[in-house]
């Protein structure tokens, strides 16, 4: 069925006659005539019959008359949502783990807010792995997170930056337990860590295992600024962004181990579903992330 189609009926009924609304609608009569006889076949009921020198509704066309203003009304509401100054409204919703919200995205939810007041802003800091396998169905509109894995085809995805993870730990720390290269040690340190599930975490237990390196019992903490806080009290090491701890490397806070980790960086991505509508919203804060990320790169 064709939007235009409803107009002309409602301009039909305006003007009474198909003439009339042809002219109105700069159409030639031909057309309002065919375009009625084409929502007559799709309905299965006449639409107009003649009274006098007017058009009228049958009964058939009152009783689909309010339905054709419900669409039209929708429509209507809909043109001028998309054509409002701005169109920025309602609640966007974004997935992204701690260490990016804290450390990278503040600058681009600083200008989105800017740009976009009314919008709502829902952020939901969660484990990559949860993103990843919430992002298909669910109510987030736009994820960012470390790469864990190739999305399914129906997922958009843009690679963001790659980022430098580090294990760092207090200068307190024995020269002994800073040694994270030579194989088979037992270690009188734990590692410090705030998800179980963190992919920097699972890089990490990766290299030791590899090397026969075997750490005290993990200690579980709630956020990366307390791990930091924990890591400089000499109550462990952590394996983080290396950006979560740039300061206070600089400081002398926290000092740098050195590993032989292979790859020992991670890359951020920003995937949404390509099926699903992205509102005014959305489309600013991709352009934001984008414009933001990209000129990061290239300081």
């Amino acid at each position: 069925m064709e939007f235009k189609y409803l107009i002309t009926v409602k301009k039909i009924i305006e003007t009474g006659s198909y003439q009339k609304a042809a002219a109105s609608l700069n159409y030639a009569q031909s057309t309002i005539t065919f375009q009625i006889r084409q929502l007559e076949q799709e309905f299965g009921v006449q639409l107009f019959e003649r009274s006098g020198s007017r058009m009228i509704l049958t009964q058939a066309g009152k009783e689909l008359l309010p339905f054709i203003d419900r669409v039209l009304d929708s429509v209507d509401a809909l043109t001028r949502y998309c054509t409002r100054r701005d169109g920025l409204q309602g609640t966007l919703t974004i997935a992204a783990p701690e260490s990016l919200v804290t450390y990278q995205l503040q600058t681009v939810l600083q200008k989105f807010k800017e740009k976009a007041p009314r919008v709502k802003l829902r952020l939901k800091c969660m484990n990559c792995f949860a993103i990843y396998d919430e992002l298909n169905g669910s109510e987030i509109d736009i994820a960012i997170h470390y790469d864990v894995g190739a999305y399914p085809k129906s997922v958009a995805v843009t690679p963001l930056k790659s980022f430098p993870l580090a294990l760092v730990g207090s200068p307190q720390l024995s020269e002994r337990e800073r040694d994270f290269t030579t194989q088979g040690q037992d270690k009188q340190v734990c590692n410090i860590q705030n998800d179980p599930d963190a992919l920097s975490l699972k890089i990490f237990q990766q290299y030791i295992q590899s090397k026969g390196i075997r750490l005290e019992a993990d200690l579980e903490v709630w956020s990366i600024e307390a791990i930091k806080r924990s890591v400089i009290s000499n109550l462990g090491v952590a394996f983080l962004p290396r950006f979560t701890v740039e300061e206070e490397i600089n400081s002398g806070e926290l000092v740098e181990i050195p590993t032989d980790i292979i790859k020992s960086e991670m890359t951020a991505i920003c995937a949404y579903q390509k099926a699903r509508w992205k509102s005014p919203a959305a489309e600013l804060f991709l352009q934001i992330l984008l414009d933001v990320f990209t000129k990061n790169i290239h300081q």
